[in-house]
């Protein structure tokens, strides 16, 4: 089956190693997205807005060697410090935050009550239903993740790169390909400080989505495996359900549409059918002429020339990886020529990123070496 493997994390790991107060406050309380202006506040500003909330719940004068503490923490990233924050001053974001981070616990089947109270401050919501979806996120507990960041938008949060980055993970988990799509070009389009990692992971999830196609039995296979997983990932959570079952119906149905194809195809050419012969529905094949054991899959898909982000994924990513692979045993020369064979059909936006991703990957090879 085609999917996203191990081979990512990998990669990843051997590959990578301010505005006014006022002004940032402001921009985590706008309504509407500015399309290229996303971007990060402040630590400074974040600190501050962090210690104002904390002072509105009444818990900073008690707290505030805690509130310091966790703001000297700068292993921390920003959002988790202001979770951390949300933690200390308010039990209830406490309480979610720990049960979503805790794998043990039953996944939850309902929003908690606290991101959707609209008395409290949208600073407080916001950051505390990203956090929450993260945690989710992370035990592919996609439906509440995502139902979670479908309440607020990415310019009202601290981290606007890790909000999109999450919210397309939970819709390509969920092979929501559209709304994957539509949230990767944002991420990559409007959030310009956002991490390598994040980019280069969206770009691998954009190629991936590429080859969710019926063009033959092989690619019809693949769906089939891709709605098996996410069976197999909902009876993991216990959600044994009627949604699960109708999910398991269905694929059962796909296997049977595709058993009767192969059938109709091996024994008869079908010109009957109005599909070309492939008889999906296990239409009665034509007996008149000889039999034809030959299974006719559709064309690939062609290269796209460089701007329609339309090329064939799964190859992409078959290229990456083995290009990584080797990457340390090539001349310059030789690399040149394989980035410029890799990329040359890439969308623009897609081609930065896996370029961009070799510079770094050379550069780390080169100090290592040292």
């Amino acid at each position: 089956m085609r999917r996203i493997t191990g081979w990512v994390c990998a990669a990843l790991v051997a590959a990578f190693g301010s505005s006014a107060v006022a002004a940032e406050k402001s921009s985590l309380k706008k309504e509407n997205l500015t399309f290229g202006t996303l971007s990060a506040p402040s630590e400074v500003a974040v600190r501050v807005q962090s210690a104002n909330w904390l002072k509105e719940a009444g818990k900073y004068d008690a707290n505030r060697a805690a509130f310091d503490a966790i703001w000297a923490e700068k292993d921390k990233s920003l959002m988790d410090r202001v979770a951390a924050t949300f933690s200390l001053g308010d039990a209830q974001a406490a309480k979610v935050l720990a049960e979503a981070r805790n794998s043990l616990s039953p996944a939850p089947t309902t929003l908690p009550a606290v991101l959707q109270d609209n008395s409290k401050p949208i600073f407080f919501r916001a950051n505390l239903a990203l956090s929450y979806a993260k945690a989710l996120s992370n035990r592919k507990v996609y439906e509440e993740a995502l139902e979670t960041m479908k309440l607020f938008k990415a310019d009202q949060v601290v981290d606007p790169a890790s909000f999109l980055f999450h919210k397309a993970v939970a819709e390509h988990g969920l092979m929501l390909k559209k709304e994957a799509n539509l949230t990767i070009a944002q991420l990559l389009d409007d959030v310009p400080t956002a991490p390598e990692r994040y980019r280069m992971v969206a770009a691998l999830m954009h190629f991936d989505m590429v080859s969710w196609t019926d063009r033959d039995v092989l690619d019809k296979l693949a769906t089939i495996g891709r709605k098996m997983d996410n069976v197999q990932r909902r009876l993991g959570l216990e959600r044994g359900g009627k949604k699960t079952q109708k999910q398991q119906k269905d694929v059962v149905a796909r296997l049977d549409e595709l058993i009767k194809e192969l059938e109709n195809q091996a024994n008869s050419d079908c010109p009957s059918c109005p599909n070309g012969g492939n008889c999906p529905s296990g239409g009665q094949a034509k007996k008149d002429g000889p039999p034809s054991s030959n299974i006719q899959a559709s064309s690939p898909q062609k290269d796209s020339n460089g701007g329609d982000g339309k090329g064939p994924g799964e190859v992409e990513q078959k290229k990456i990886k083995e290009l990584t692979e080797v990457w340390g045993k090539l001349s310059p020369r030789e690399r040149d020529a394989s980035m410029r064979e890799l990329t040359r059909s890439m969308d623009a936006r897609y081609r930065d990123i896996v370029q961009d991703y070799f510079r770094r990957l050379s550069a780390q090879q080169q100090e290592v070496s040292k």
